[in-house]
């Protein structure tokens, strides 16, 4: 990638600051902090480090600093937007919880989903030359992806795929586990002083193996949002019912439809069994190398014990690492989804069991890295699964057939489409 891209010129004094609220998972506060930067960019405002919200079913309450290396995130984009840790003494009483007690009139919470750049500089504009400061909250999906200045796109881009690290402890992990799929025999070797051991003995030893990893999205949030049956039987039916009226008060969109009708219009999301049949399909076998990038695995090591029959090489975070390299992230579903995000980046192929944030964030930054990514074809495979009575080989067929434009093939970026997931071509000059 050039980066002459992304020369931007700081501009000459910052307007204010703009303080961000963003809630969701790591993948949609992500997309989030980039859209931040592009306002702050958009405003001529200087950017306060973005203060991410508790989410209410992880309940994980990782900062931004905790997650991200923001000396790293700070130095990348000092010469497009002015960034600070922290307000300066001035505005103290700017918090979290002095905008939860009262209307304020620096707080934005009216930013439509979507909003274009004029109606930032419209409304937000004159809280910043009143104030001197403005809190937009709630954030997330309110900057539009169409009609805005071709540095502004680019800016986010470079927030998004070079700003936007993961804190050492991080990374220093992931790449112990990259190594331990890639070279097997090094698998028992920990982290040592905080450096990772000296693997050159196993490099010259062996070739490098290939692996893959599967983002196996089937938690019991996603379970119970679908409104889809898994064949868990009449308790589990009970089970995810009373979760979804405890999260969502009952209101889940899809569930006016059938469980065949949701399968057969590709809405629900593939179990690990079904994710399996695909990738045996697609040709993959017991000799694959196979990481599993997931929360808590929805019916627990029962559910995707058919998983591990077909592909017993399959390894994840705990096979992998020792309880003592993991103890800086346990019980930290942000720090945990980072240690997947990293070693996903770092696959040969990346395939994800459904569509969601963690999915479209790793298709955009693997494209943005020309990085192999199997997309599955819902629409295809849920009325695939629905006929009992189709021979193994003619559901092969059907399934070969129906991925050969989904493996890895850039895909440009069509209106209110997320520049995030589709990069090209406004953030990649080759294309």
């Amino acid at each position: 990638m050039d980066t002459s891209l992304f020369e931007a010129a700081l501009p000459q004094k910052s307007q204010g600051y703009i303080q961000i609220f963003l809630d969701g998972g790591l993948n949609q506060q992500r997309m989030g902090i980039c859209d931040a930067v592009a306002v702050a960019k958009i405003l001529n405002a200087t950017l306060v480090i973005p203060h991410l919200e508790v989410n209410p079913v992880w309940q994980d309450s990782s900062s931004f600093m905790d997650i991200f290396d923001v000396d790293h995130f700070i130095n990348v984009l000092k010469d497009d937007i002015s960034i600070v840790k922290e307000l300066p003494d001035e505005y103290f009483w700017s918090t979290r919880e002095y905008y939860a007690t009262a209307i304020r009139a620096t707080r934005i919470k009216t930013a439509p989903v979507h909003a274009s750049a004029n109606w930032y500089l419209e409304n937000v504009l004159p809280v910043l030359q009143s104030y001197g400061i403005a809190a937009i909250s709630p954030f997330s999906h309110r900057l539009t992806f169409d009609n805005l200045p071709m540095d502004i796109q680019r800016l986010r881009c470079k927030a998004n795929f070079q700003a936007l690290i993961f804190v050492p402890h991080i990374r220093e992990l992931g790449d112990a586990l990259v190594s331990r799929l890639r070279y097997p025999s090094s698998k028992n070797r920990v982290l040592g002083n905080g450096h990772l051991m000296d693997y050159i003995d196993a490099y010259n030893k062996q070739e490098p193996w290939k692996f893959v990893v599967l983002h196996l999205r089937f938690d019991k949030d996603m379970a119970a949002h679908s409104a889809c049956d898994f064949g868990g039987g009449k308790a589990e039916k009970l089970a995810l019912a009373k979760y979804r009226q405890m999260i969502w008060q009952g209101r889940v969109l899809n569930s006016q439809f059938t469980d065949e009708e949701l399968r057969s219009q590709g809405r629900c999301p593939l179990t690990p069994e079904e994710i399996g049949l695909l990738l045996a399909a697609l040709g993959f076998d017991n000799s694959t190398r196979l990481y599993l990038a997931s929360h808590k695995v929805y019916g627990g090591e029962a559910r995707i014990s058919a998983l591990r029959r077909l592909f017993p090489l399959m390894e994840d975070k705990k096979s992998l690492a020792s309880s003592e390299e993991r103890a800086r992230i346990k019980g930290k579903a942000s720090l945990l989804a980072a240690l997947d995000y990293y070693v996903s980046m770092h696959s040969d192929i990346f395939i994800s069991a459904s569509p969601g944030n963690m999915h479209n964030a790793l298709v955009g930054h693997r494209t943005y890295e020309n990085s192999k990514t199997i997309r599955p074809n819902m629409a295809l495979l849920g009325p695939l699964f629905l006929n009992k009575s189709m021979s193994w080989s003619d559901f092969q067929q059907a399934v070969v057939e129906g991925h050969e434009n989904r493996q890895g093939q850039i895909r440009l970026r069509k209106i209110k489409q997320s520049i995030y997931t589709y990069p090209a071509p406004d953030c990649m000059c080759h294309v």
